[in-house]
């Protein structure tokens, strides 16, 4: 299967991934060649990119994360929680946050375990899913990038279930938000801003208080916007001040946040969030977790089309879990003429780099 972007899609090209809502459902079936009506729906729907039939990449399959049953359990739990969250605080109650804890942390669990079975580095976008809201996939792609990381990182066991909790959580307090600041397409003024700021104390407030959540886990969703120099918020802090989970979480946060479909921006590619987050390392970021995060993530996803510094061109064919920046890739073309398809392991081809991606081109 190749990986392409749905603008570059053309009538009777056919999906090797049936693009799914998030409640598991079919929305577009795989197999069946598309029309034109159907491209201009998976546009519409705010999909970036799709996996596509090719012959010459027909053997290439793409690792899921996690289970197609624990990702839709995860999100009705997001969904389901959070929805409950934010009415509780437009009538203005209490709300009763024992299940909170404790059903979060049954979903923390299943995709601890399933992360541990796939024994790969992670991709995002081999999951094609349509979601009613950024928040509920953001949470979600979150906890998937920070457990990695925190694997990684040899986190034991409470470790990895603390980040995780507290990954899955860290933007309840966007639900105390007004819906039309937080989804404004276009540049929030700075009284927008402020408000937006508040909802890292918001979501610690409410972490804080619920039973079976500790302190660290509560601070995931108080810290994870701040930043090394001290440039962040809510409060300002810098270097050791700032926990080490939310260092963690600040990578994932952003990384996701910039290769995620927005209201105000596409979706970038992997390498290009990598970039992003180089660019803040030592100074945003932690520079050892930049660059543990690159062997963790998929930084060219499975099926993608790349473009070679020697002029070859081929596809990603397989991650490398030494390195995920220099995977293995299916040679298709040498100087713009078709060669017989073979593989190139760029672990040991190190005069060789990926220079440009067809995807972001929006050609195939």
């Amino acid at each position: 299967m190749r990986l392409v972007t749905t603008k570059s899609l053309k009538e009777n090209d056919t999906l090797s991934k049936p693009v799914f809502h998030d409640n598991g459902n079919i929305l577009i079936q795989a197999g069946i060649p598309l029309s034109q009506r159907i491209i201009n729906r998976l546009i519409k729907l705010g999909i970036a990119f799709v996996y596509i039939h090719d012959d010459i990449t027909k053997d290439i399959e793409v690792k899921n994360a996690i289970t197609d049953e624990t990702r839709v359990e995860a999100i009705n739990t997001i969904k389901k929680e959070f929805a409950e969250i934010e009415n509780h605080h437009i009538i203005g109650e209490s709300l009763n946050t024992i299940h909170l804890s404790k059903n979060f942390a049954k979903v923390v669990q299943k995709i601890l375990t399933d992360i541990k079975k796939s024994n790969d580095v992670i991709s995002i976008l081999s999951d094609v899913y349509c979601y009613d809201s950024y928040i509920f996939t953001h949470s979600l792609n979150v906890t998937i990038y920070t457990i990695g990381l925190g694997m990684e990182l040899k986190f034991n066991e409470k470790q990895l279930f603390e980040i995780g909790l507290g990954a899955i959580l860290h933007d309840v307090g966007k639900l105390m938000v007004p819906k039309e600041i937080l989804e404004k397409n276009g540049r929030l003024t700075n009284e927008e801003f402020e408000i937006i700021k508040n909802h890292s104390r918001a979501g610690f407030d409410l972490l804080r208080n619920a039973p079976n959540i500790s302190l660290i886990t509560a601070h995931c969703a108080f810290q994870h916007h701040e930043r090394l120099n001290g440039s962040g918020y809510p409060q300002g802090i810098s270097g050791d001040q700032i926990h080490l989970y939310a260092k963690i979480l600040a990578v994932a946060d952003v990384f996701d946040a910039v290769t995620s479909n927005r209201v105000y921006r596409k979706a970038m590619l992997p390498h290009e969030g990598l970039e992003i987050l180089y660019a803040g390392a030592d100074t945003l970021f932690d520079k050892q977790i930049v660059e543990m995060f690159s062997r963790t993530v998929a930084i060219y996803p499975t099926g993608l089309t790349v473009y070679l510094s020697d002029g070859r061109k081929g596809v990603v064919s397989r991650q490398n879990k030494f390195l995920s920046m220099r995977p293995f890739i299916r040679i298709i073309e040498h100087a713009g003429a078709r060669v017989e398809p073979y593989e190139v392991d760029l672990l040991k081809d190190r005069h060789v780099t990926i220079i440009e991606c067809e995807a972001r081109l929006g050609v195939y």
